[in-house]
């Protein structure tokens, strides 16, 4: 294997946008696509449309998210492997891929009606926890959703 060591690449044109792909590639909708798995660093930065700020593309990425059923069930979700049901609207959620700290930002919504409210406690590395209760304090089984930031192991 070779391996291309260069400081920048720039098309023919004088466009840095004018490079061609070839190999594992393809034009999907007039639009370059490049198809199968590539591997982009913790490193990677994101510019805003507005081209005014930058972010880093790991960080910002949303590292978990659900929506559950009233049994604890995963009916969809990323980086969520399991759920258990603690009790009434009381529901763990364990991750496929750990976090690296308990630290994290969560928000939910429960579905079935706009009088529940939901809370998301008791993070570790692995697991989350969600409540859905009522408006008068008392915990009720509902389906939920939810969505987990933080940082990946």
């Amino acid at each position: 294997m070779s391996t291309i060591k260069v400081d920048a690449l720039q098309g023919t044109s004088g466009s840095d946008t004018a490079i061609t792909l070839s190999g594992a590639n393809a034009t999907v909708g007039g639009t370059l696509a490049v198809t199968g798995v590539h591997t982009i660093g913790n490193n990677a930065v994101v510019t805003s449309q507005g081209g005014a700020v930058t972010s880093n593309l790991a960080t910002a990425m949303i590292k978990a998210w659900l929506s559950g059923g009233n049994g604890a069930e995963v009916s969809k979700g990323f980086n969520v492997a399991s759920g258990t049901d603690n009790g009434t609207g009381d529901y763990s959620y364990t991750y496929t891929n750990n976090l690296s700290s308990s630290e994290i930002s969560g928000a939910g919504v429960s579905t079935d009606n706009s009088d529940q409210n939901l809370t998301i406690h008791s993070p570790t590395t692995s697991t989350y926890r969600v409540e859905v209760y009522q408006q008068n304090g008392s915990n009720v089984d509902r389906s939920n959703r939810s969505i987990i930031c933080g940082d990946l192991a």
